[in-house]
């Protein structure tokens, strides 16, 4: 049986492997295209989806930055930041400017992301109507990921049971043909984020096939949905959504734990991952935690802490390298490796984790989803569980990948002595994009 992949293509790669796509390469960016160029037809509005997929493979998001900072900002005690670089050092000693690069680059990023799915929702009625479900699925997808993203970043932790009217980011739904229309926007509370985010995700859902060659389908969108739900400790609707995922059995865990990382190509474990190839070298995750030998630079280092949570018998302990008196995860060395996005493991962990807090075992009992990967790492299966060890399980099985600040959120945890909802723990809003748009209130703190 024909393997089932499901990537996130950057531009350059499309434009390689798509016939007859000589015209892509004299399209301007998406954002700047006018209707008459870009929006008056079926494939022009097929390309600026495209150019949504491109944005969101930026070094900034989905390329590997948007997962090393959330490492990074959580990481005190069992990581080190070491390099040289001002921005995510800012981060990992969680003291940002509101002039970090890093902050910028993805806050101008994501709503890049955001304007080109906009204009690609605008004009669906312009697409083939056969076309028509997938492609705004897809939109609504990546338009929800973005937004997702900016919420749990700029905004404080939402809290289950509250009004949740502190600050989220603004919910832009409104297409731009040029950027600078309509910048006086105000930022919208964290509920009326997350609310617009599910609606999103569950029409994209309910719109997209199962299969949709490398491109996001039908369930790359319920795994959104479980770790959406999953951040706003809607256990059920986490629990659910992540059901979907496993039940289509699309996806299945690598026989060994190091063959799901630095690979040119996704396994059959991810359920999204972007791809990346000497042409546009994308992969951030391997630019700074993999040493020289694998093209990195060797600027995060692993704490003895991180190291000391392993079994001894743990295969996932073997992920490990020690180069002169530092050690290093040897996850990302490939530079010009997939950036896996999701991976069944991670749904297996999220249901695990609902049901055993709900009392359920819808799909599976929350015991036999914890050995799934338990036992993978080479560890004796347990005949119980409890919530504490599903925790830990997903500490290691995810490690590195992006999990670290939302988790401690999620989980009201600290970052030294800083708790899950200090000020510090979100991002600054871009002192430029306050300068533009004076109606964008700055978070508390900076």
């Amino acid at each position: 049986m024909k393997k089932s992949l499901y990537r996130f293509l950057t531009l350059s790669l499309i434009v390689v492997s798509v016939s007859s796509c000589e015209d892509l390469l004299q399209l301007e960016p998406a954002q700047s295209l006018s209707n008459e160029t870009a929006l008056d037809n079926d494939q022009g509005v097929k390309q600026a989806l495209i150019g949504a997929y491109d944005n969101m493979s930026q070094t900034s998001l989905l390329g590997g930055e948007l997962m090393r900072n959330a490492e990074l900002y959580g990481g005190e005690g069992e990581i080190l930041w070491v390099g040289t670089y001002t921005a995510p050092r800012e981060i990992f000693n969680r003291d940002i400017l509101a002039l970090n690069g890093d902050v910028l680059d993805f806050w101008t990023d994501a709503y890049e992301v955001i304007n080109s799915c906009n204009n690609v929702i605008n004009a669906i009625d312009i697409v083939l109507p056969a076309d028509q479900a997938r492609v705004k699925g897809e939109a609504l997808a990546l338009r929800a990921w973005a937004h997702f993203e900016l919420t749990r970043m700029f905004g404080q932790q939402y809290e289950a049971g509250l009004d949740n009217t502190q600050l989220g980011v603004p919910l832009i739904l409104i297409p731009t043909i040029n950027f600078g229309d309509n910048v006086d926007v105000t930022r919208n509370t964290v509920e009326e984020c997350y609310a617009q985010i599910i609606t999103d995700l569950n029409e994209a859902e309910s719109l997209l096939p199962e299969k949709n060659d490398e491109f996001i389908n039908k369930y790359v969108a319920a795994a959104l949905l479980a770790r959406v739900y999953l951040q706003k400790a809607d256990y059920a609707g986490a629990r659910d959504a992540a059901n979907r995922v496993i039940g289509s059995n699309d996806f299945q865990l690598n026989d060994t734990f190091a063959e799901t990382f630095a690979n040119d190509d996704a396994t059959n474990e991810d359920v999204f991952s972007v791809e990346n190839s000497e042409l546009d070298n994308n992969n951030v995750m391997a630019t700074y935690f993999a040493i020289n030998d694998f093209g990195g630079r060797a600027d995060i280092e692993i704490e003895p802490e991180h190291l000391a949570l392993y079994d001894d018998a743990d295969a996932r302990k073997a992920m490990f390298l020690v180069d002169g008196d530092a050690t290093y995860t040897t996850k990302f060395n490939n530079e010009f490796g997939n950036v896996s996005i999701i991976r069944i493991a991670e749904m297996y962990l999220i249901r695990a984790e609902c049901n055993e807090r709900l009392g359920t075992a819808v799909g599976a009992s929350p015991v036999d989803d914890y050995n799934k990967t338990h036992v993978r790492a080479g560890l004796p299966a347990a005949a119980t569980v409890t919530l504490e060890a599903i925790l830990l399980e997903r500490r290691l099985e995810l490690a590195f990948e992006g999990f670290k600040i939302h988790d401690i959120k999620r989980l009201k945890g600290t970052v030294g002595p800083m708790n899950y909802n200090d000020p510090k723990m979100v991002y600054p809003v871009p002192i430029s994009e306050i300068e533009i748009n004076p109606l964008l209130i700055q978070n508390e703190g900076y």
